[in-house]
């Protein structure tokens, strides 16, 4: 079977691999559709320190079970349209032994530690398995990266009552936006330099915008909360800008997320985290409650899918179509390609 490969930074090519194997316990699926995320640029790029190549990139999966193995549950059966939990756990790290299995420290993500959805076939155990009988393949795809954003909403532990203020309007922080305004009724409120993705973002449930390049963002979000900030300020930029953003702007005994790696050290006020109390989160990956509640807003209807994919192409121009994404990376929200 054919698979994408990026074999080393900035280059890819399609290479033959076996057919996998699977064990009891495991599902073969037939790959239809994979989104590039932004790890898989940064793969390409060489800014992935995790990665080490020849990788196979993509987690972003929309498959259809090909052949079950014994000990798979009788609701999955062959034809079947699904998506993946594409991580690990290892079961002993302190992470996995607390119940925050998103967090382990062994994980080993598709596409990134590990092989992943480029090809034609993978096989995976059954429990990694998540689908609706009402979404689409191109539905299907958007479950995992929508629910990092998701996750980081409930790390933030955002309720109704609560205006979210979301740095960045890329895949992640739209999956962020809707999971606060769309799964918990929260008015939110979306940051970014670019009118076209604070566009999207009012589609995918943003009450208010600001573009931050042209609007006083200190000034616009006190007017908006009649002068005490957000009650949770969640970053997935990853720039340090809005790393001490989102301290400076978020209220008295305000929450902090952070999904953006930042690209260099950050310096803070520090006064602040004491002064605000404020409680400051990490937020990584995503748990199956959280591909469970993107499924819910998805077949609601009321997220704008078709506007969130920038481009699909065909497996033939997937490799193209990544380093086109790589010299102009503002253009594009989400590629899907169709294996």
């Amino acid at each position: 079977m054919k698979a994408l490969v990026i074999s080393e930074t900035g280059k890819t090519s399609y290479v033959e691999c076996p057919r996998p194997k699977f064990a009891p316990g495991e599902v073969l699926l037939r790959i239809n559709r994979v989104g590039y995320c932004g790890t898989d640029l940064n793969t390409f790029r060489g800014l992935n320190p995790l990665v080490s190549y020849p990788r196979i990139p993509g987690h972003e999966i929309a498959a259809v079970i090909a052949e079950v193995t014994a000990g798979v549950p009788e609701q999955f059966k062959p034809g079947m349209i699904t998506t993946v939990l594409p991580y690990t756990t290892c079961g002993k790290c302190t992470s996995c032994r607390s119940g925050r299995v998103n967090a382990c420290r062994n994980n080993q993500t598709l596409g990134v530690q590990r092989d992943g959805a480029f090809t034609e076939f993978i096989a995976v155990p059954w429990q990694k398995l998540v689908r609706s009988e009402k979404l689409s393949l191109t539905e299907h795809a958007l479950v995992e990266p929508l629910s990092v954003g998701f996750h980081a909403v409930e790390r933030g532990r955002v309720g109704s009552a609560d205006t979210v203020l979301l740095f960045g309007c890329g895949m992640i922080g739209l999956g962020a936006i809707s999971g606060a305004a769309l799964l918990h009724g929260a008015r939110a409120i979306a940051v970014d330099v670019d009118d076209a993705k604070l566009a999207l973002a009012k589609k995918a449930g943003a009450a208010e915008t600001i573009n931050s390049k042209t609007e006083n963002l200190h000034e616009k979000l006190q007017e908006l909360t009649n002068g005490n900030g957000p009650n949770v300020a969640i970053e997935a930029v990853g720039l340090p800008a809005t790393f001490r953003a989102a301290v400076d702007e978020v209220c008295f005994a305000g929450r902090v997320v952070y999904i953006g790696y930042a690209k260099e050290p950050v310096s803070y006020e520090t006064k602040f985290f004491v002064m605000k109390e404020l409680d400051i989160v990490g937020s990584r990956n995503a748990t199956m409650q959280n591909f469970a509640d993107v499924i819910t807003v998805l077949e609601s209807g009321r997220y704008p899918v078709k506007e969130t994919i920038t481009r699909t192409v065909p497996f033939s121009e997937a490799g193209a179509a990544l380093a086109e994404w790589a010299a102009d990376p503002g253009r594009v929200t989400k590629i899907h390609v169709e294996i």
